[in-house]
């Protein structure tokens, strides 16, 4: 009798299905070692999960890389939640890891998230609530313990940058049971003192040594401070709820003092830079004022009452020598036009025409006589020449007839 054969591929899908009708393989927390782990330049994260007696192959892909928060490293003891699945062309299983958390933090991790979440949707995270840190301060308050490396930090490093910046120190428990109580009374503590600035924070270490930082009420407390807050809570990868809260976060404690405190050398530098621009300043609007001044006198001048009298002065000098240079041209028009007339009366000068040889003829009463009908015989008349009159009497008359008249 013949069995039925199946290929390879067949198997491998009908246990690939298998697989995924498995509701618990769907969702599932896997908890291991990490080793082979290897970053691929595609952002994949190949690894293998494994403990003292089993091991298992593990992908991360790039896609889902927000679920991891750390930097995964040979060793790690992780908790990784996803879903277990069969490469068909391989025929292996391996788990596809969504969210990746440290091992023993897991919880924690979830009560942050949810409190962050929580916080945020109540905008204590908002933009618009944060304050601004003052420039100039003169003093800090500072919350965390009185004998961890913070403190020491920023006083070394505030004291570098300006001596005359007082802190005030509130010594807090910042780990442990009542840490977050001891944190909230120093923030309110120094709430109350009206200072510039406050400083809230502590070295570094894990989650559980932070978690002080993660509490609601310190959250509350921050949000609430009247004072600015600066956040300075561990290495610069470590993050907190007050880190959320806070009006501005500050990597580190000493990251925070320099954030707060302005250096004093670069103030005197920056004063003497204002002094020499105010001075620059100053004689440039001397130097305005004084040629304004000047032109104000100018014009004072312009307008003083000997000014106007001699200004007048010049004006009527001026008329009165257009007024006599009109009346010099006034004559030397008025004699040509005299010159015109002159010449035109000596052409009709009777005086003149005597002495080219004619006469002029009147009667005895002296009346010019310019035609022969004007005399008849036996009339007297007068001939003026010249050189003398000659009176005569009138024997004849005879009318003047041209050639062809007599024709």
């Amino acid at each position: 009798m013949r069995r039925n054969a199946y290929t390879v591929a067949q198997v491998n899908t009908y246990i690939k299905n298998m697989f995924a009708q498995d509701f618990m393989l769907r969702g599932i927390c896997v908890k291991g070692e990490v080793s082979n782990c290897k970053y691929h330049s595609s952002g994949h994260i190949y690894f293998t999960i494994k403990d003292e007696k089993a091991a298992m192959s593990a992908v991360m892909f790039a896609g889902n890389r927000k679920g991891l928060a750390f930097q995964m490293q040979e060793g790690d003891k992780v908790l990784v939640t996803g879903s277990i699945e069969v490469y068909e062309r391989d025929g292996r299983y391996q788990i596809y890891a969504k969210e990746i958390q440290k091992d023993g933090e897991g919880s924690l991790f979830l009560k942050f998230e949810a409190l962050k979440r929580e916080l945020y949707e109540m905008g204590m995270f908002a933009l618009e609530y944060k304050q601004p840190i003052p420039k100039y301060v003169k003093t800090i308050g500072i919350v965390t313990a009185p004998t961890g490396a913070a403190v020491w930090d920023i006083r070394n490093i505030a004291g570098r940058r300006n001596p005359y910046v007082q802190l005030i120190l509130y010594p807090a428990l910042v780990q442990g049971e009542g840490a977050a109580e001891s944190i909230v009374n120093g923030i309110r503590c120094l709430d109350e003192m009206g200072l510039d600035v406050l400083i809230v924070g502590r070295g570094g270490g894990s989650i559980e040594d932070l978690w002080a930082f993660n509490e609601e009420i310190v959250a509350r407390a921050i949000f609430e401070c009247q004072t600015p807050v600066i956040s300075a809570v561990g290495h610069e990868t470590d993050t907190t709820i007050a880190d959320f809260v806070a009006d501005l976060r500050a990597p580190t404690p000493s990251a925070a003092a320099e954030l707060a405190v302005y250096k004093y050398a670069d103030l005197l530098e920056e004063l003497e830079q204002f002094y020499h621009q105010f001075l620059s300043a100053m004689e440039w609007k001397i130097e305005a004022e004084r040629n304004r001044s000047r032109q104000i006198g100018q014009r004072i001048q312009m307008k003083s009452p000997e000014n106007q009298l001699n200004e007048k002065r010049q004006y009527m000098l001026n008329l009165e020598e257009k007024l006599d240079q009109l009346i010099k041209n006034k004559i030397i028009q008025m004699q040509h036009r005299l010159q015109i007339f002159a010449g035109r009366l000596d052409g009709v000068s009777p005086a003149k025409k005597l002495s080219q040889g004619m006469a002029f003829v009147a009667d005895s009463a002296g009346k010019r006589i310019s035609r022969m009908s004007g005399v008849s015989a036996g009339d007297e008349i007068q001939v003026r020449f010249a050189d003398g009159t000659v009176f005569a009497d009138v024997k004849e008359t005879a009318p003047l007839i041209w050639p062809k008249e007599r024709e």
